[in-house]
């Protein structure tokens, strides 16, 4: 298929060359240069996002945040110009980027009034997961469009899930940053607490790697915080911007969210201190702060 990827940051690059990989003709727009390993796998830079629009039967976004996002199809020289007048088989825009909800069912409706399709697919899995193409991707549209493009997501992801219609992808986005970042809060405040009472926080982990207090954050993340890597997989201030969005569509539905409102806190202040650019595992660091003790010396 001829295909378009705008959006080719630290995931973007990778989720575009397992589409180039299988074959598929790729027309890409970024706001940098675009990546070698792009250019190597036969994909062609377009002038902007109408160009790929114009190019592409299928045409894939993956950009920072909701302005990101209505600017690359909205704005001068973006998709919607591309899609004005196409003939032939109905176009469908993917936007995998990590947005509000709310505004995706808009974008969803003004794709929709130009004759093509909308999938909001946001992922899950960060950097590794994109190169490994084992990311998780959540799912709203409509189900006849979702099956004509799921064999192209199963190319960058595993586990594939249509959850509704439009802004139901966005909106299980945003549930599962609620939950990886109460996840880090609990495993910093847990190491915390046991590294300055003077236990090895080493062998603190490894004991309740063991038990009901298991997870994916503490083996992944908890190792970090004691390795002091903090290099990114996923930073802090995208994180701060999901948890904005969960905040934000929580006095939308008049829900109550006090515990993403502390971990949005402790992000907020590993970002007052400089650590906005770091792993969002680097909100352990906030905690040390607090504490004026870290889980384990650099």
């Amino acid at each position: 298929m001829k295909l378009g990827f705008i959006g080719l940051g630290i995931m973007g690059t990778p989720m575009a060359l397992h589409l180039a990989n299988a074959g598929h003709q790729l027309f890409v727009h970024t706001r940098r240069s675009v990546p070698e390993a792009i250019t190597a796998a036969g994909g062609v830079r377009a002038e902007n996002a109408a160009a790929v629009a114009r190019e592409a039967e299928v045409v894939f976004t993956m950009v920072p945040d909701t302005p990101d996002v209505e600017a690359v199809l909205f704005g001068p020289g973006g998709v919607a110009e591309g899609l004005q007048g196409a003939g032939g088989a109905r176009k469908v825009v993917v936007d995998m980027s990590s947005i509000s909800p709310m505004a995706t069912k808009a974008f969803a409706q003004r794709i929709n009034a130009l004759g093509a399709d909308y999938i909001d697919a946001p992922v899950s899995g960060g950097e590794v997961g994109a190169k490994a193409a084992s990311l998780t991707i959540m799912c709203g549209g409509d189900e006849a469009v979702f099956h004509r493009v799921k064999p192209l997501l199963e190319l960058m992801g595993k586990n594939i899930t249509l959850v509704g219609g439009n802004g139901d992808g966005q909106t299980t986005k945003v549930a599962n940053q609620i939950i990886v970042a109460l996840n880090i809060a609990a495993v910093s405040e847990a190491l915390v607490f046991a590294s300055k009472a003077g236990a090895d926080p080493a062998k603190v982990r490894q004991a309740l790697m063991g038990g009901f207090a298991s997870s994916r954050i503490l083996e992944v993340h908890g190792e970090r915080m004691i390795k002091r890597s903090f290099n990114p997989g996923f930073r802090i201030k995208l994180h701060q911007k999901d948890l904005g969005l969960a905040l934000q569509g929580a006095r939308e539905l008049g829900v109550a969210l006090p515990q993403t409102a502390g971990a949005a806190q402790l992000m907020q202040a590993c970002a007052a201190n400089g650590l906005a650019e770091l792993d969002h595992s680097a909100l352990v660091q906030a905690l040390e702060l607090m504490a004026q003790h870290p889980v384990a010396k650099g």
